[in-house]
């Protein structure tokens, strides 16, 4: 019991001497959504292939959308 408390204690005096920003600044993540779907469909990870899919049937509508609405105008 006195290996868990200390432990706990080791624990909790960590997590309050961690560093953690106070300023509140928030980068921009270091890649869009977009390419973070791009690197996944390239991965070999289970359901890659998925991805890639949905990547290319959105790009697919895209250019739909955009050549509809050019004879639009």
């Amino acid at each position: 019991m006195a290996r868990f408390l200390a432990a706990g204690v080791m624990i909790l005096a960590l997590a309050a001497c961690s560093r953690h920003s106070d300023t509140g600044d928030r980068s921009a993540p270091a890649m869009s959504e977009r390419q973070r779907d791009s690197a996944i469909a390239r991965s070999p990870l289970p359901g890659a292939g998925t991805v890639g899919k949905a990547l290319a049937a959105s790009d697919s509508a895209s250019a739909r959308a955009a050549r509809i609405d050019s004879l639009l105008r």
